[in-house]
């Protein structure tokens, strides 16, 4: 038996072993998930403070780059109404010096008026002062006045003549810049046209080489001469612009049939990146049976398909007469996907517009899949969140079951143990009143209303002497 003494009234009571193990796991696993508890609080504290973190950080980013295109925005402002603040300057010093001119104009003729009337003022005083001194004199200051007339008018249209010749000099340079500017165009056309005209009759001369070879060549001849020109053109640039690409002709007929040449190229880490089956066809003017061009196009995307090439050109003389041929190049992707028809002049500058367009596609797909990689590290970190914030919602519940089904045995129990204490003061205030009834039992209350008794005692106490009637009976 272990003693438990109660917290509250401190009183002591026994339970039995089994019991005091309950109540000593029940205060355990309290403490226990009352650890827990503190520990997943603490954990999601982490958590909020993380993601707060990581919101702050992503919002001071975006309110740089902000700022930046803001500061970029604002230099731009300041240059444009720089620019705006220059010309209105260059025309304001344009303005002020004409009007500056004009001023000047201005107040020498208010000046010569001037003279003229201070003039005219004192002749007529000195004419009335001394009339008859002041004839000659008169006849003087009058010639004198309409000098000085002269003068000044003659002043007042050289200064206009200047002017007028200053604006018309500038007119005529404008006028000159524009006929300068217009010649230089009519010249620019001229040669434009010239070099084209040019280009026409060098394509037509070419043209018409072709054909006479052609009509000098057998049907076989002509085609492997074509092929012979692809290859001499292509090794002739081999070892600068595709140093690291297979070309060679397809020796392969497992299939049945095979195409004339492949070609492969690589990147620097040896991934293959492009791939071409190319096929020659040419046809002699004179040969009585005339091909065309979609007459090879189901085979050759056979054999593309066969050799596992991405793209299929068919290198062709054929209808020479084709307008739509004759353009260079013409994408067949109705007939079949990624298939071109070029003529022979076409054949290195369309290899090289698919290499380089197919290593910017390599570079897109990297850039793409490192895009692709970020926003999987995001998805998988959200998800991880998501997985742990799951986890942990699903642990809570757990403790907060157990916890709650702890706190639901302790409440069993102090409910058993007050139960045990009700008990127990029962027992105990019913030992107090059998002891207050056996204290208060007394031989003379025994024997009362008993004769019987009364009689026994009376001769007990005749042969020896009994203690007190009063006290009480042991």
């Amino acid at each position: 038996m272990n003693e438990i003494k109660c917290p509250h009234c401190g009183k002591a009571f026994k339970i039995d072993e089994a019991g005091y193990s309950d109540i000593v796991k029940q205060v355990r696993d309290g403490e226990f998930e009352q650890q827990l508890h503190e520990r997943l609080e603490l954990a999601e504290q982490d958590k909020r403070n993380a993601i707060e973190l990581a919101t702050t950080k992503l919002s001071s980013e975006l309110r740089q780059a902000a700022a930046a295109k803001d500061t970029e925005i604002q230099d731009l402002k300041a240059k444009l109404e720089a620019g705006e603040l220059t010309r209105k300057l260059s025309v304001s010093e344009a303005l002020s010096g004409v009007e500056k001119e004009r001023d000047a104009l201005a107040n020498q003729l208010r000046q010569a008026k001037f003279d003229q009337q201070a003039a005219s003022e004192l002749a007529k005083a000195n004419l009335l002062n001394e009339l008859q001194k002041a004839a000659a004199q008169k006849d003087s200051e009058v010639q004198d006045l309409k000098a000085k007339l002269a003068a000044a008018e003659i002043a007042k249209k050289l200064a206009l003549t200047e002017a007028v010749g200053a604006i018309e000099k500038e007119r005529d340079e404008l006028k000159g810049g524009l006929e300068r500017a217009a010649l230089e165009k009519q010249l620019a056309e001229k040669s434009l046209k010239d070099k084209y005209e040019t280009q026409i009759k060098d394509r037509d001369d070419a043209i018409e080489r072709l054909r006479d070879m052609k009509a000098r060549l057998s049907t076989k001849m002509v085609g492997e001469t074509l092929e012979q020109h692809c290859e001499t053109e292509f090794n002739r640039i081999r070892a600068t612009a595709f140093p690291k690409a297979y070309f060679e002709k397809d020796n392969d007929a497992r299939t049945g049939s095979k195409g004339d040449y492949i070609f492969r190229d690589s990147d620097e880490t040896g991934t293959e990146i492009i791939s071409i089956m190319f096929e020659m066809k040419n046809e002699n003017d004179r040969t009585a049976t005339k091909n065309k061009n979609e007459d090879f196009l189901k085979e050759l995307d056979k054999d593309r398909t066969a050799k596992g090439c991405e793209y299929a050109i068919l290198v062709s003389l054929l209808e020479s007469d084709s307008e739509l041929y004759n353009t260079g190049i013409v994408d067949v992707f109705h007939r079949h996907p990624k298939m071109y028809v070029i003529r022979p002049q076409f054949f290195i500058p369309m290899i090289t517009l698919l290499r380089n367009a197919a290593m910017n596609s390599v570079k897109y797909k990297s850039e793409l899949a490192l895009v692709k990689a970020q926003n999987i590290d995001i998805t998988n970190f959200e998800n991880q969140l998501e997985a742990f914030k799951t986890a942990f919602a699903r642990n809570y519940d757990l403790a907060s079951g157990h916890f709650q089904k702890a706190i639901d045995e302790i409440d069993k129990s102090i409910l058993h143990l007050q139960k045990t204490k009700d008990a127990l003061l029962g027992a105990d205030r019913n030992l107090r009143l059998a002891n207050d009834k056996a204290q208060d039992v007394t031989i003379k209350r025994l024997t009362k209303g008993n004769p019987t008794m009364a009689e026994k005692f009376a001769e007990l106490k005749k042969t020896d002497p009994a203690p007190p009637s009063d006290l009480p009976l042991l």
